[in-house]
């Protein structure tokens, strides 16, 4: 890994999600570029691209550079510092491409380096593909892989067994090195999974807010997700067969929701007004 700076971060949390296997519709690896884009940052790391992927499997891009001139852009890992107004921690946030081989090195030097920076959470962002229906929310689930941390943040730990990706084995490492780390995975209907999936996205951003207790400005994220939504309605009806199965969907999501699910979703809806209420009148 290639450091440029350690600077001093207030208790930092480090948020991570990669392209590949544990992206669905792009919407985690969209949501930390729009985090990114949103408050000050700084590149502190890059991983070494030779150590850990396959150029056969995620290609270097061409592209030409404002000369016009031929440049080769190697798929990688970025790490960097943000620092969030109003918000008393900083963060570090992990973007890059899953990596091809050699994963447990590839997280011994992410945490390596969380751990210089001293950090105290990991969350990591995924989507997967799922049977839910486009026109209702987003499901997000907050997962934890150890008892201890299923307590802390009142949640069930996961139960999943099964092939894992980069996540699941940053988890693992954060489980050996006594590191307190979650994820956030979004379903996203299976039907129209095509990238992007801003809908998707802001769910993220919203339990991210949520978990962090932090305000988050969703800018045109929800224009996004509305037009998305009616641009999946119309793929949808014009099969008569998806627009069937779009239909069942609906009426299984709507049986199995609970009235208290449904509090609890306007408890946090309400809490997320009065964050961003407070932050109006700062």
């Amino acid at each position: 890994m290639e450091i440029y700076s350690l600077p001093s971060l207030r208790d930092p949390i480090l948020i991570a999600a990669f392209q590949g296997w544990n992206d669905a519709g792009e919407a985690a690896s969209q949501a930390l570029d729009y985090l990114l884009s949103l408050w000050p940052s700084q590149l502190i790391a890059e991983v070494e691209s030779e150590d850990f992927y396959d150029y056969q499997v995620n290609r270097p891009q061409v592209f030409l550079d404002e000369d016009g001139e031929r440049e080769l852009s190697w798929p990688t890992t970025t790490i960097h510092a943000v620092s969030v107004p109003d918000y008393d921690r900083d963060l570090i946030i992990v973007t890059g491409v899953e990596p091809s081989m050699r994963w447990r090195s590839f997280v011994g030097e992410i945490l390596s380096l969380g751990e210089d920076l001293n950090i105290s959470l990991v969350v990591s962002l995924g989507s997967l593909l799922a049977d839910v229906p486009h026109t209702r929310p987003i499901p997000v689930t907050l997962s934890v892989a150890n008892s201890t941390l299923a307590k802390k943040f009142e949640v069930e730990i996961s139960r999943y067994e099964g092939p894992t990706g980069i996540l699941g084995a940053i988890q693992d490492g954060c489980n050996a090195r006594d590191i307190d780390s979650v994820s956030l995975w979004a379903a996203i209907p299976h039907y129209v999974s095509a990238p992007p999936c801003p809908k998707a996205t802001l769910a993220l951003i919203n339990h991210l807010e949520d978990l962090l207790q932090m305000n988050i400005d969703e800018g045109e994220l929800p224009d996004d997700a509305r037009a998305w939504e009616l641009g999946a309605t119309q793929i949808t009806q014009e099969d008569s067969e998806i627009s069937e199965y779009v239909q069942s969907l609906e009426e299984s999501k709507d049986a199995a929701e609970l009235p208290e699910a449904s509090g609890e979703s306007i408890a946090r809806e309400f809490e997320r007004y009065l964050r961003h209420r407070g932050e109006e009148k700062k």
